[in-house]
């Protein structure tokens, strides 16, 4: 589809220069050329910041910054490529040798996760760092070790249930897919566009269809967990794990599928996918519980609203999936869409959630939260929610590059 609301919503909108965010930290008068620079600036130097201090530490990466005490794991974490992925980010934008060594030394702690077949998450571990250097470098290794690695993801494919396995099977569930697989599809679709082999983009399609049929109530929200039958191929437990109850909205959720559909529909050009993400987007933004300055709780139904701890994260990934959103909806809404991210990055941009250079451990994003049910990662920084957050900046950038004929 040729994106005809594209430059017209450009014509339009460059008055979001000053788009009101209301929150007293996020002002609304700063030219966002100027923020963006500014949080970039930020970025880059915690990002070399963290660096220094983990580079010694063989075979980790930072996952969070607890008790003025950096966390971390290996490369078997679901979260190893997220901070590879930051440092190609910036290298995307500085070309500065130390990012890019920085990078490379990262992404190859990685590599050995390419051999993985007991998680679903190659798609952030891969992607997010090989995909990046594939990106912007073209090597050939690179690509190797993603096709090698989406091989062992499709070792969770169930042709009967037209769906990926995301854990292992357990007393409570049978063969249970969260909405995060959403986000290891664009693996699939990378390696079908390199390769010029079609069925691994038809995988991610039928994935993303049982995840329409199956994971979706009427309002546009989704159930985290969904558990199959193997033997009928049909659902039979619909719950969460990291929400506040089997019936509630978990923020970070949300924005999965969100960004999830808004990219199946930029690789595949289906259009119940852009219907997905529409619907998803439509849910999240008119939400009465989503506060004024855009940074979601961690579940959109906690019992405790306003007094629940945010979620950064989510809203660094619903920021990046609506700006690509407004640039591939044909429809009135790209407006809506494109303020809400606006106002989420500027709200993100402000001394409320963006750290100080040289604290916060080196990460960028202040108060995201990774599973407050199982007491884990609460009102912490968080290596995706900076992935994601420098991802929705340099999204901007271009939004506002190409309007200015750059």
């Amino acid at each position: 589809m040729k994106r005809i609301s594209t430059l017209l919503f450009l014509t339009l909108s460059l008055s979001l220069q000053g788009a009101a965010c209301e929150r007293t930290g996020a002002s609304s008068d700063e030219p966002l050329q100027t923020m963006i620079s500014r949080a970039l600036d930020v970025s880059r130097s915690q990002a070399l910041f963290l660096y220094s201090g983990i580079k010694d530490k063989e075979s980790l990466f930072p996952r969070t910054f607890e008790e003025g005490e950096l966390k971390t794991g290996n490369y078997r974490w679901w979260t190893s490529g997220f901070f590879p992925g930051v440092l190609w980010q910036l290298y995307d934008i500085y070309r500065e040798p130390d990012l890019k060594s920085a990078a490379e030394a990262m992404t190859a702690r990685v590599e050995p996760a390419k051999m993985l077949t007991d998680t679903h998450d190659l798609g952030f571990m891969l992607g997010c760092s090989f995909g990046q250097g594939y990106r912007l470098t073209g090597k050939k290794e690179y690509l190797d070790v993603i096709m090698e690695g989406t091989e062992s993801l499709l070792t969770r494919w169930n042709d009967q249930i037209g769906a990926m396995k995301s854990w292992e099977s357990n007393s409570r569930w049978q063969y249970p897919v969260i909405i995060d697989n959403m986000m290891n599809l664009e693996l699939l679709c990378l390696v079908s566009r390199e390769t010029g082999d079609s069925k691994y983009v038809s995988i991610a399609k039928r994935h993303a269809d049982t995840t329409i049929k199956n994971h979706f109530r009427e309002d546009g929200s989704s159930f985290h967990v969904v558990s199959y039958d193997p033997l009928t191929g049909e659902p039979h437990a619909k719950n969460t794990a990291q929400g506040y109850s089997d019936s509630s909205a978990w923020a970070r959720g949300q924005a999965w599928g969100l960004y999830g559909y808004t990219m199946m529909y930029r690789e595949t050009q289906e259009p119940r996918y852009l219907e997905k993400a529409r619907s998803i987007a439509h849910f999240l933004v008119s939400h009465p519980r989503l506060p004024e300055d855009k940074i979601p709780f961690w579940d959109f139904d906690a019992p405790d609203i306003p007094n629940e701890p945010r979620d950064a994260s989510s809203a660094a990934i619903m920021a990046s999936a609506l700006l690509e959103l407004s640039t591939l909806d044909p429809s009135d809404d790209v407006r809506l869409w494109r303020d809400t991210a606006v106002c989420q990055l500027r709200s993100l941009c402000s001394p409320d959630y963006l750290a100080a250079p040289g604290t916060n451990g080196g990460f960028i994003l202040m108060h995201s939260t990774g599973n407050l049910p199982g007491g884990s990662e609460v009102d912490v920084p968080l290596t995706y929610a900076d992935y994601y957050f420098i991802e929705a900046l340099l999204r901007l950038k271009a939004i506002l590059d190409r309007s200015a004929g750059i």
